[in-house]
């Protein structure tokens, strides 16, 4: 009974052995079935999507929140060593300086290349545009009437003096904004409009948007530039404000989307299974909630738009590639200080 004994546990300690060479480290099973983004939007309007992607296909996604230039600024640190799969931000000019500075690496994906339209993405596929927003003018409905408005370039016009406000030029919407300008108009007619909406400012540039429209609001001035979604955002809080949006610069190039969009990070850990959650959210069921969340635009038309973006009306976008905005960038920060736009 002995040696029996023995033989059975030898035997065991054999098949016991057996099992943990054939079995993966603990951990490493569950590191291939999830995603880490590094995430310059906000929790609200990334984790409703996040969380249904997760039901869907069992893969978790672990996500961190900042500031678009922390964000780059810590891929930048970690270099290999980070656990970073994704970066998804907003403004083509974020993302075109990520990809120029390394941070991400290209995608081979044909289902990418179909979802998103050419001009809302990477020429070499290093990210891939996935909601759009507007960037347009904002007038009081009382003291401004839309047959008044036209175009960006207008809002210099001696009409508007002591009576336009505006948002910092520190930040990345109007240097993407001021570099389409400057890719439509070139360089010194853009620097003469920029010029000539600092001579009608009637007061102080503003450090962000929601600022812009309640000075509207309360009489401080009469029409500003602001993103669409922060004005949904605003009209969702406060309905009654006299506020309205107008398509600007309908009559010619069009007026200016930008948007929010990801690339894969160049030392992704999982780089496969962050390609899939891209290609997911290119896809028509992320694109309606993507734009619900935030009164955004889908990516590319037939996809249902929010209904109080749709009660905005309709309009003609720029046509130009939006790297464009970061091509542009350096060029649109050194006019925008030559022209005194603090």
């Amino acid at each position: 009974m002995s040696h029996l004994f023995f033989a059975l546990k030898h035997l065991t300690c054999f098949l016991c052995g057996l099992l943990l060479m054939c079995s993966p480290p603990v951990g490493l099973a569950n590191a291939a079935d999830e995603v880490v983004v590094y995430s310059a939007r906000g929790e609200p309007f990334i984790k409703p999507l996040f969380d249904a992607y997760t039901k869907e296909t069992g893969v978790a996604i672990q996500f961190i929140t900042d500031k678009e230039g922390a964000l780059m600024a810590r891929l930048q640190a970690e270099g290999e060593r980070t656990s970073a799969d994704l970066l998804l931000t907003s403004d083509a000019g974020n993302l075109w300086q990520a990809a120029e500075t390394g941070l991400l690496t290209p995608v081979d994906s044909a289902r990418l290349r179909l979802n998103v339209p050419a001009h809302l993405r990477d020429a070499k596929d290093r990210w891939f545009g996935l909601s759009l927003r507007v960037r347009t003018i904002v007038y009081h409905t009382d003291r401004v009437k839309p047959a008044d408005l036209s175009t960006y370039e207008a809002l210099g016009n001696p009409r508007w003096k002591g009576r336009l406000c505006l948002r910092t030029s520190k930040k990345v919407y109007n240097q993407s904004l001021v570099a389409m300008m400057i890719a439509a108009l070139g360089v010194p007619k853009t620097e003469q409009v920029v010029r000539s909406w600092i001579a009608n400012l009637a007061t102080s540039v503003f450090s962000d948007d929601t600022q812009v429209m309640e000075a509207i609001a309360a009489g401080q001035c009469d029409v500003g530039i602001v993103n669409s979604y922060y004005f949904g955002r605003l009209k969702k809080k406060k309905p009654a404000l006299p506020l309205a949006l107008f398509w600007a610069n309908q009559g010619d190039r069009g007026v200016h989307v930008n948007i929010s969009g990801a690339g894969l990070v160049k030392h992704a850990k999982r780089p496969k299974a962050a390609i899939r959650l891209l290609e997911w959210l290119s896809g028509d069921f992320a694109q309606e909630r993507l734009a619900a969340l935030d009164f955004e635009y889908p990516i590319r038309p037939g996809i249902p738009i929010p209904p109080a973006v749709v009660a905005w009306g309709t309009f003609k976008p720029e046509s130009f590639n939006v790297a464009r905005a970061g091509e542009l960038q350096a060029e649109a920060i050194k006019l925008m200080d030559r022209a005194g736009y603090k």
